[in-house]
């Protein structure tokens, strides 16, 4: 489906799709965490994002994802990071002090952009990354750059956070090869 058939924010898509049938969503809170890890277009939305999330999250962290389950057509459920405004994710990224999105690109590069407005947290994923093995390029404009103060990584309590935006060819790559995906987690997680 084309862009212009997504949903502006959360109330559009409540109206038109139904919870837990076209969509569901996963909140999981960690008391004593000020980090989330947030998908905000998993499941057949931008395939392997919410399990990334919820991997780099761990036990340890708080974890969202909003996860599309049609057979067919997810995209529609795509809400751009700017206008993702689901009530839970929200509530659950609020008094957070870093928030990571892990979203999806098209593409059979085997690589990553890394956005957001949290510079500080952007270079330690992205030196993690390499030192890793993962071609990671830091990307701060544009429609990646996750710059936006109302993009769903910079909502939490210091309005900066880091975006990951995957491309399909390594996720595709980790989703046939354990090692690199857990490679991937660990990098992320240790920039944390």
């Amino acid at each position: 489906m084309s862009r212009e058939h997504e949903y502006e924010n959360f109330e559009a898509l409540r109206q038109n799709e139904q919870e837990d049938v076209d969509f569901s969503v996963t909140a999981r809170a960690v008391a004593e965490s000020k980090v989330a890890i947030v998908a905000p277009h998993g499941g057949g939305i931008e395939p392997l994002t919410a399990e990334l999330a919820e991997s780099i999250a761990g036990s340890n962290h708080n974890y969202y994802a909003l996860r599309g389950l049609k057979k067919r057509g997810n995209k529609v459920l795509h809400i751009t990071s700017h206008r993702f405004d689901e009530e839970r994710a929200l509530t659950l990224i609020g008094p957070c002090e870093k928030v990571v999105s892990v979203h999806g690109l098209a593409g059979d590069k085997r690589s990553l952009q890394i956005g957001g407005r949290d510079e500080a947290l952007r270079n330690r994923v992205h030196q993690a990354l390499e030192s890793a093995g993962f071609e990671s390029e830091v990307v701060t404009d544009g429609a990646y750059g996750g710059m936006e103060p109302g993009n769903i990584c910079n909502r939490g309590s210091t309005g900066a956070g880091v975006q990951l935006e995957i491309h399909a060819g390594l996720r595709q790559m980790m989703k046939e090869d354990v090692a690199t995906y857990n490679r991937f987690v660990d990098a992320v997680r240790s920039a944390l």
